[in-house]
């Protein structure tokens, strides 16, 4: 299976520094913090990997992550125009994905769960989504997934809710078949001036299709100065900081 990430935005959470870098080369550990999404995905056995950043950055990451052979895998890389959503960046991965179902990854989550089982259930299932979800105290600065009564489905999925309706994040961990792009392609721009994947994941329910998991490790979105200096702490202290030395 096939891997895209996401690396592009204007990492506004995180000035100054995103003034003059892009946010995922700011070190995570020893490491900028793209690494541990490649590495992740690298680990889950995907060998395959677009990365997906701004016109600006992109040279940086060819210079940094070169071709993808320090990981044993292949990299390749394409530019966003502009800042125009989750969904807008994704449906430049149409022709690297080429029909086949894959895993999608914002690259400022940081997280401690290896992807290989999710990756595994989500080759196995017939539903042709998946995303995961964890459980955070602050579920109005997400996505956040409306589980039913017997936690088997999520019945909907609501952008930074103003009421409580769930604490069950929607990470930025996403697994999809290519309809995907013909969903996108459907979509209209948000208030937000955005093209919304919570609009694209909704589709796939509305269709009894979309199935999740729970992570059970740590996760940290560390899109702003706070919590990427959690996503530090988390690294010093786990062994994928040791397992990162390795590369």
């Amino acid at each position: 299976m096939k891997g895209v990430i996401l690396a592009g935005g204007s990492g506004t959470r995180l000035k100054p520094f995103t003034k003059i870098i892009n946010k995922h080369l700011l070190p995570v550990g020893p490491f900028p913090m793209l690494h541990w999404s490649i590495l992740k995905l690298k680990e889950a056995g995907v060998e395959e990997v677009l990365i997906i950043t701004n016109n600006e950055s992109i040279a940086h990451f060819q210079t940094m992550f070169g071709s993808g052979e320090s990981y044993q895998i292949n990299l390749s890389y394409k530019a966003q125009p502009h800042a125009g959503g989750i969904s807008h960046g994704l449906a430049l991965a149409k022709d690297f994905v080429n029909g086949e179902r894959f895993i999608l990854l914002l690259g400022d989550n940081i997280f401690e769960d290896s992807l290989k089982p999710y990756i595994q259930s989500f080759i196995s299932q017939k539903e042709s989504a998946k995303v995961l979800l964890k459980e955070v105290d602050d579920p109005e600065r997400y996505g956040v997934g409306v589980i039913d009564e017997d936690r088997r489905i999520i019945t909907s999925i609501v952008e930074k809710p103003t009421s409580f309706v769930s604490n069950f994040c929607v990470t930025g961990i996403y697994m999809y078949d290519s309809l995907v792009f013909s969903y996108i392609e459907k979509l209209t721009v948000s208030a937000r001036g955005e093209l919304e994947i919570t609009d694209v994941n909704n589709m796939y329910i509305a269709n009894d299709s979309l199935t999740y998991e729970m992570l059970d490790g740590w996760w940290v979105d560390a899109g702003t100065h706070e919590s990427l200096y959690e996503a530090n702490q988390f690294v010093y202290q786990s062994r994928d900081h040791r397992k990162g030395d390795e590369q």
